[in-house]
């Protein structure tokens, strides 16, 4: 790799070796695309001040090869009469009460990044984030010319909402909503030139999950979940407690069969006494926080013991966290969740 850099009249030179690193970097088998991702990582992960522009590869003195980088080279635009940016798309939101209220889509993205996202995220899955539910905005607001504010995907709460249990925190998290959505304006995903669903989970299995319904997904490993604090949790509930929230008798000997699992392990159906539940219906009853699940039937109580957190579909949280301090940019990222996937960009087309 690089090992020493400086920047000059807003040139970055990177220099080399005639080694190993040289042929890694400059070898036959190394692609511009691959040079641009390794070189992108050295400056993420040394912290340089240096964002596009110009760069020389210098090995042993001699200047070996120029090239410019880009965050955004690989967005398609496309020129639209309307203004689709933060400030100037509106979309319109169905609140639980049923009013309808519009709204710019940048206090839309606000409130649901605040809503859908958890505790000390790198700003890059942030900005990840915000082009996910960007995305999904455009989608519904295409098809439906309506948001409901809660739905399966992205549960939408005025980011004003979060003031008091936030506190101390709010203005740090606002900024830097803020800056994720301004950073990435317009930019959304599509697949087959079609706007695609922002599939997020906190943590997973160690690998994300396809789905024959959604041809964008793609399963792809994301080994980093195994370290997640949310990779394996027990939660006991007493007999007690359970016959209360089934509304009927259940007891150490009542039986329980798991009567339906997917390939990899997610629960599908179970039954409980003469009683049977839909997996997702079951989870939700217990607020567990996913289906990947294990059963033990204890004197005093059952344990249910989960592994990850969600669906295991799109982009994992933890994982997206682990690629972004390894230097990964919310492009990078958005790309190894969703491999199938391009980026576009709406600009307003410029009259005569």
């Amino acid at each position: 790799m690089f090992y020493r850099y400086e920047i000059n009249d807003d040139i970055l030179y990177l220099y080399l070796t005639m080694n190993y690193e040289f042929s890694r970097e400059l070898g036959l088998n190394s692609s511009d695309k691959e040079l641009k991702r390794r070189t992108k990582n050295f400056i993420k992960n040394n912290h340089i001040n240096f964002n596009n522009g110009k760069i020389y590869l210098i090995v042993d003195g001699i200047v070996v090869k120029s090239f410019e980088i880009n965050d955004e080279e690989n967005i398609e635009t496309l020129k639209e009469n309307l203004y689709y940016s933060n400030d100037h798309y509106l979309v319109t939101i169905k609140l639980d009460n049923g009013a309808i209220i519009e709204m710019s889509l940048k206090d839309y993205l606000l409130g649901v990044l605040a809503t859908n996202s958890v505790a000390d995220l790198d700003i890059e899955v942030i900005k990840s984030l915000a082009v996910l539910f960007r995305t999904y905005a455009f989608k519904e607001m295409h098809e439906n010319k309506i948001i409901n504010a809660t739905n399966n995907i992205a549960i939408y709460k005025p980011i004003s909402y979060y003031k008091l249990s936030l506190a101390t925190n709010y203005s740090k998290m606002f900024s830097l909503y803020e800056k994720a959505i301004d950073d990435t304006d317009c930019i959304f995903l599509t697949y087959n030139d079609y706007y695609i669903l922002p599939f997020v989970h906190v943590a997973n299995n160690g690998i994300t999950l396809s789905d024959s319904r959604y041809p964008y997904l793609s399963s792809v490993n994301s080994l980093w979940d195994f370290s997640s604090p949310y990779f394996v949790e027990t939660t006991k509930f007493s007999y007690e407690y359970l016959s209360k929230l089934f509304k009927f008798d259940i007891k150490k000997d009542t039986p329980i069969e798991i009567l339906e699992v997917s390939p990899y392990g997610k629960l599908l159906k179970i039954k409980i006494g003469n009683n049977t539940f839909d997996g997702k219906r079951f989870i939700n009853m217990l607020n567990l926080k996913s289906q990947y699940i294990n059963i033990i039937v204890n004197t005093n109580d059952i344990a249910f013991i989960t592994r990850g957190f969600g669906n295991f579909l799109g982009i994992s949280l933890y994982g997206a966290n682990c690629l972004a301090s390894n230097g990964c940019d919310y492009l990078n990222i958005l790309h190894y969740y969703f491999p199938k996937t391009k980026f576009k960009k709406y600009i307003k087309e410029l009259s005569d």
